[in-house]
């Protein structure tokens, strides 16, 4: 019997913003200081939904990040902006900067109806930078997410794999940035990703003990 079910068309253009739920996505990169054992950019071939999210090297300036928020602004409303894609955000501090204060400035002015802006990020910034970048997000970020993925030094170490330039400080850069994030923004929230034998108490604890928030993350199955 002939299969009648349509073929999904792949989106095959890069995606820079692309729409999840009720929010917009920015993918401003595919830089990350480092390799998580569990990472979806690797389990779906850079790609989420039917987004291709492979930018191929050509990172997108802030005028084309906000050209396509606004387009897609137009498209559907939004309860949220996340800077979240197959890259750590951080990496393009100043584009990122730049989107979200004028984006803060348009709702300001009434010019854009009001959307949350978050930051999912390892929480590497001050390390990769050599100075403490929390100041500078806490003037533009409702909220920031970060993955900790572990409360135990070692076992971030094994499951991150961070680049050999940040495994030394990386844990220890991470705790300062929940830190100091949480002294400066309301909403901060820890994560570990669930079903990876990580001691969600311990990293709950940890979390609390930062200022922050805890939350499990769910478990993406690429074979699902």
């Amino acid at each position: 019997m002939q299969n009648t079910e349509p073929k999904i068309e792949l989106n095959t253009e890069p995606k820079i913003v692309y729409r999840f739920k009720q929010a917009l996505y920015i993918n401003l990169t595919n830089r990350c200081p480092n390799a998580c054992v569990f990472c979806l950019k690797t389990k779906f071939a850079m790609r989420f939904e039917n987004y291709n999210l492979n930018l191929c090297g050509r990172e997108p300036s802030s005028e084309e990040v906000l050209e396509e928020i606004y387009k897609g602004i137009k498209e559907a409303p939004i309860k949220e902006v996340v800077f979240c894609g197959y890259g750590e955000p951080t990496m393009r501090l100043n584009v990122l900067l730049e989107v979200a204060k004028t984006l803060k400035e348009k709702m300001a002015k009434g010019e854009l109806a009001k959307f949350k802006i978050r930051l999912n990020t390892m929480g590497m910034g001050n390390l990769v930078y050599g100075r403490d970048i929390t100041s500078e997000l806490a003037q533009v970020l409702d909220s920031i997410n970060i993955s900790i993925n572990s409360p135990d030094e070692e076992e971030w170490k094994s499951i991150v794999r961070p680049q050999k330039e940040y495994a030394k400080d990386g844990y220890k850069s991470v705790l300062n940035f929940i830190k100091q994030a949480s002294a400066k923004i309301d909403d901060v929230v820890v994560s570990i990703v669930d079903k990876q034998g990580i001691d969600a108490k311990k990293t709950e604890e940890l979390a609390k003990s930062l200022g922050a928030k805890f939350y499990l993350r769910e478990y993406i199955d690429a074979k699902k």
